[in-house]
């Protein structure tokens, strides 16, 4: 295994042009500013003093405009029309996976409310046992002895990270107590509470959202129906869909303004972002609707051993930068759970679990569709289909 890193590791193979390095400086500095610029977002009792759910469809929206405008760069606008026309299928055949993800996207919110940074992406590589475990079951593909273990140390790892978080949130809990407690009261109020709690389901609910929109994305990648439609088009589609999810979500499901219509809600997050009272919520627009597409440049040009470093190499920096900017320690149990899911991340990408199709003929130029942040959604080329719905399923955000 470690002279097949060796091989593996060579700068010049990495990194073949200096395109590549600034790409993969930019892919890991998108996602660490993503938990980093929500965090810094929240009011002092872990809320946030705007709307997340309109924060999510201006970005959708923001990336659709960009889809389109790539689009036609190439494209006239009778073409434009006739694609849609004759695509119309294909648009409703995202409307599965684009539920999943604004799903996956406005949870994103809320789970970064409970968590710090760090630990949420710690328990976001969860996604990588889910997806093992779907493709074991699911597609009846047998995992290997070295991939359950891999799977069984991401596991541990994240357990540990919970574990310190369950402890932490209940020590917390205390201190915010009447200090007139006797001891006894203390002590017994101090004990660790459960390691599964609300906060856990809604990252395991997250996670899961991941895990089946890239299991559907693989159906619609081996689906005649969409590997003859332009990249950006069926970007263009995701982003749409995205926008219609959004928008029921917000009239029917929003619990932060319930008694506002969905246009006050819109001008008011708005008048946040004009009037400069909120300057961070531009900013996590504008650094989730660029995740797409730095992703789908990364994914073309990155090989499964880099996309495992800059896995690992996030969750580091993210630690220090939440440390720095937060006050957020870094604790051993931290430290042990990075160290612990990072190398297990990387022994499962040496032989990732995927159901590939029997045949992939597709052009070059269509060769990755996804939506964002996120994320990492479909990858055409067989290494792309490793890595991503072996590895990277469903990153991206908020994409």
């Amino acid at each position: 295994m470690f002279t097949s890193l060796r091989r593996q590791i060579n700068l010049k193979d990495l990194f073949p042009t200096r395109w590549s390095f600034i790409i993969f400086i930019s892919y890991m500095g998108l996602f660490i500013n993503q938990g980093l610029l929500v965090t810094g977002s929240k009011t002092a009792s872990h809320s946030y003093n705007y709307n997340t759910i309109v924060v999510v469809l201006l970005t959708e929206f923001v990336k659709l405009i960009s889809a389109l405008t790539i689009y036609r760069q190439t494209h006239s606008l009778t073409q434009m029309r006739r694609d849609i026309t004759d695509n119309q299928t294909v648009l409703l055949l995202y409307f599965i996976p684009s539920a999943l993800y604004c799903l996956y996207n406005n949870l994103a919110f809320i789970n970064l409310s409970s968590y710090d940074p760090t630990t949420y992406f710690l328990l976001l590589q969860f996604r990588v046992v889910i997806t093992g475990i779907i493709f074991q079951f699911l597609f009846n593909k047998r995992l290997t002895r070295l991939q359950w273990i891999s799977l069984l140390m991401l596991t541990s790892g994240c357990i540990i990270k919970q574990f310190e978080h369950s402890n932490s949130s209940s020590l917390n809990k205390v201190s915010s107590k009447n200090s007139t407690l006797s001891h006894s009261d203390i002590e017994l109020q101090s004990k660790p509470s459960s390691l599964v709690n609300i906060h856990l389901i809604w990252i395991l609910v997250q996670v899961f959202c991941s895990c089946f929109a890239g299991v559907y994305n693989e159906y619609l990648l081996k689906s005649d129906r969409t590997t003859q439609v332009d990249v950006m088009l069926q970007n263009a589609f995701m982003y749409f869909d995205s926008i219609l999810c959004n928008l029921i979500l917000l009239i029917y499901f929003d619990y932060q303004q319930p008694n506002l219509s969905a246009i006050d809600k819109i001008a008011g997050t708005l008048k946040l972002i004009t009037s400069g009272k909120e300057n961070l919520i531009f900013l996590i627009i504008l650094n989730n609707a660029a995740v797409g597409i730095v992703t789908s440049l990364f994914l073309k040009s990155m090989t499964s051993i880099l996309k495992t470093f800059a896995s690992a190499l996030e969750l580091l920096f993210t630690s220090i930068l939440a440390w720095i900017l937060f006050s957020i320690p870094v604790s051993i149990y931290t430290f042990l759970a990075i160290f612990i899911v990072s190398f297990a991340v990387y022994i499962y990408s040496l032989n990732p679990v995927v159901n590939q199709p029997k045949t992939i003929s597709i052009n070059n130029e269509n060769n990755t569709t996804l939506n964002d942040n996120n994320y990492n959604h479909i990858a055409i080329d067989a290494e792309e289909i490793n890595s991503k719905l072996g590895m990277e399923q469903g990153r991206r955000l908020i994409v």
